[in-house]
């Protein structure tokens, strides 16, 4: 969340921020708290005085009416701070929930605009994919070549569920090892997470785990939710902790199921493997000062150009426009990969990496000890390494052949154990 004062001594660019992301939240409201809490917390202060004047004067030699007068004072003094207490607990709670509505500040070059369609687009690597041939989706491949099975999962789970099978299993496992490695030889150090965690963790990372709109399953009987991303994993692990400041930055790499409600996502967009319920995902995560998350933001960016550049297949970058950054992001990339079977040959969004700065941290009271001797928080960054339902999508929507089989990119084949998926004799 942002800084209370921050949001007092800057009220209009908070206003014209939480316009510019088509959010809710009322500024003016979280602004006359601030204001109440510092009246609040004066009063109470100056109270506290009174009581500590009022027990040094009983300590000297008093006539019996002095001393009584002073109980009096000191029981009266007693209730009214017990009040002021109280009053400035419930004014503390008021000021933390409105202000936990308000969005992270976006960059000043991020793009003002509503949805996906105003992002704007920075970088392109590759050509889309042409064919001599009318080419299929990955639901008729991965069908086809007998690796995915949607109708059996629908069956067992659910819609939006589907079972792996064949090659499409060791097409998993090689994406995760191929991306994990990268990550290993740039110093991350790698974690499998839990796929469950605390509603408090979730509200810090700046998910809602309740609610209509809400995208995650909630437990039954418990304060926990499934993750939708190990960015909530991660970014727990060092919540309520004062790090060293020599032990920044931090990188972490986790490797977790993922489990979404993708409520409302349906169509052609949403096809097939597009949005799931369930899929595995290899997660970037950084913890470092706060004047260096620029610079790992665009290394984390750097990080899944390399994966895809290395699985040679096309993709774009763009910088993404602030009514789709989500509240915790102060800028945001998304890649977005040539996706020949999504509506006739479109771009599908396949990873993202957000800069969170230090919204995240105050939410998790998570810090660092400056050279100065004070804590201050730490900034957060995340980005997708490899989601491996969208990383399948692109390979087989791009490698197929003119036979109905799929080459597999060379980076993988030694992590797959085989160069292509064949369509299986019946």
């Amino acid at each position: 969340m942002l800084d209370y004062r921050f949001i007092a001594e800057n009220l209009p660019a908070v206003k014209a921020n939480i316009a510019n992301r088509f959010m809710k939240a009322d500024a003016d409201a979280a602004a006359e708290l601030f204001h109440k809490r510092t009246e609040l917390t004066t009063r109470l202060q100056a109270l506290q005085q009174q009581r500590n004047t009022n027990a040094a004067a009983m300590k000297g030699k008093l006539e019996a009416d002095a001393r009584n007068a002073l109980i009096d004072e000191g029981k009266k003094l007693k209730e009214h701070i017990a009040a002021a207490e109280t009053e400035l607990a419930e004014a503390e709670k008021k000021l933390e929930a409105e202000v936990r509505r308000i969005p992270n500040m976006a960059h000043p070059e991020a793009p003002v605009g509503k949805e996906d369609k105003d992002n704007l687009e920075v970088k392109r690597v590759g050509e889309p994919s042409r064919f001599s041939f009318e080419p299929a989706d990955h639901v008729k491949l991965g069908q086809d070549l007998d690796i995915i099975d949607f109708d059996a999962g629908t069956k067992v789970s659910g819609t939006k569920f589907y079972y792996l099978k064949n090659e499409g299993v060791f097409l998993e496992l090689g994406l995760v090892r191929y991306a994990l490695d990268i990550l290993a030889k740039k110093g991350f150090t790698p974690f499998i997470t839990p796929d469950v965690a605390r509603e408090e963790i979730l509200e810090g990372i700046g998910f809602n785990p309740r609610g209509a709109e809400s995208n995650v399953y909630t437990l039954e009987g418990e304060d926990s939710c499934l993750v939708g991303t190990a960015e909530i994993t991660l970014g727990g692990y060092y919540s309520s902790t004062i790090l060293p400041k020599e032990k920044l930055p931090l990188r972490m790499a986790g490797l977790s199921h993922c489990f979404r409600r993708e409520a409302g996502a349906a169509g052609q967009f949403s096809k097939g493997l597009y949005r799931v319920h369930q899929f595995t995902k290899l997660e970037m995560f950084v913890y470092c000062l706060p004047e260096d998350s620029g610079a790992f933001h665009e290394e984390l960016r750097s990080i899944e150009e390399e994966i895809f550049t290395g699985l040679e297949i096309p993709f774009r970058v763009v910088d993404t426009c602030t009514g789709d950054l989500g509240a915790p992001a102060y800028r945001k990339w998304d890649l977005e990969a040539w996706m020949p079977g999504r509506n006739n040959g479109e771009w599908g969004e396949v990873t993202s990496t957000s800069n969170c700065t230090d919204y995240q941290a105050r939410r998790l009271n998570i810090r660092y000890r400056d050279d100065d001797g004070k804590n201050k928080f730490v900034h957060m960054l995340n980005g997708t390494a490899i989601a491996v339902s969208r990383g399948i999508i692109a390979i087989l929507e791009n490698f197929q052949q003119p036979g109905g089989s799929v080459r597999i990119p060379r980076a993988l084949v030694p992590y797959c154990g085989f160069d292509e998926i064949r369509r299986k004799e019946k």
